[in-house]
């Protein structure tokens, strides 16, 4: 074998293994966030089986003021898997079989990726898995967005000096975010957008302001209060931003950042104003200093959708990481 022929011998095969090992490499998921792609044949999905499957997983959120669903569902018949639905990050199949049986499958056609197989031998042995299953498949679904935000969010972040050297914290804002007001326990940065805007808070009060007390959603409630009432006004007198009073906020005991955290989710007004819009508010017991440390979301967008604006911003909560003073 002469040089030249070996060579080009070579210098094939590098080309070949090269291919071969990007053909190994997954997938990138696409689609839109809070979005499932749902496998399963028009028969089902015209009957019960498809009524429950929209009843439990494009149920209304909660805390937002108009109705909007859980998730945006798409639904292709199971003869075509194949194809540019398999790229999407969520993804039931629904189909009849020989067994009963739930599995699921991570990045099995792309990544990140959930693959939720359901099979039963029978309609209400579907309609029995889906209902044994629907907290799972929910849970996981939320996570994988929020991750997939905030994998996009550290591709341009804010600097991050200000927030870490007043409250010792890390947290990835968006460069996308301005600083609005700063005080020495206070800081709201604001996202200008086409329909609105969407706010970000963070402050801290001492640890008394709700430990120990009887009623933690009165607590809270009057410490985001007064908050509104000394940083956030419209643009008349008295037109501080309050929690709405005809409906009782969502409230639930958490871990955020391996801490007891509390998160609320409720709607916002400006007292005397027609302003008004959703919020997630997270009050993390901080121990170590002695404080609790408070990352509160809320936008306001009179003509769009919020469902997906309140997600990116418990994404961003939710990176939070508190260290010591």
């Amino acid at each position: 074998m002469n040089k030249a022929h070996f060579l080009f011998l070579f210098i094939s095969f590098y080309f070949f293994s090269c291919a071969k090992k990007n053909d190994d490499l997954p997938r990138k998921t696409t689609g839109k966030i809070n979005s499932i792609s749902v496998i399963i044949d028009d028969q089902l999905w015209n009957g019960e089986i498809g009524d429950s499957i929209r009843n439990k997983f494009a149920a209304p959120v909660i805390g937002l003021p108009q109705e909007e669903p859980l998730f945006t569902i798409n639904q292709y018949p199971v003869k075509l898997m194949e194809g540019f639905m398999t790229d999407s990050r969520n993804i039931i199949v629904v189909k009849k079989g020989g067994k009963n049986k739930f599995v699921i499958k991570k990045d099995q056609y792309a990544a990140p990726q959930n693959v939720f197989h359901i099979t039963g031998k029978t309609a209400d042995a579907i309609l029995t898995i889906i209902q044994n299953n629907t907290s799972e498949i929910i849970k996981i679904i939320r996570q994988t967005e929020i991750d997939e935000i905030q994998r996009l969010n550290k591709k341009s972040l804010l600097d991050p000096k200000t927030v870490n050297n007043k409250f010792h914290i890390s947290v990835d804002i968006p460069s996308s975010y301005e600083y609005m007001v700063q005080g020495d326990n206070f800081i709201w940065l604001k996202k200008e957008i086409v329909s609105g805007n969407t706010s970000l808070l963070i402050y801290q009060v001492p640890i008394e302001s709700i430990k120990n007390k009887d009623n933690l959603v009165s607590n809270i409630i009057k410490m985001r209060d007064s908050i509104g009432r000394l940083y956030i006004h419209g643009k008349e007198p008295d037109t501080d931003m309050i929690t709405e009073e005809a409906y009782s906020p969502y409230f639930f005991k958490i871990k955020l950042d391996e801490k007891v955290a509390y998160e609320m989710k409720g709607t916002w007004e400006l007292k005397n104003d027609f302003m008004s819009g959703p919020f997630i508010n997270y009050a993390i017991i901080d121990e170590i200093n002695d404080r609790v440390l408070v990352l509160e979301g809320f936008c306001y967008s009179p003509s769009k959708e919020k469902r997906d604006m309140m997600l990116e911003l418990e994404a961003i909560v939710k990176s939070v990481a508190v260290g010591k003073k």
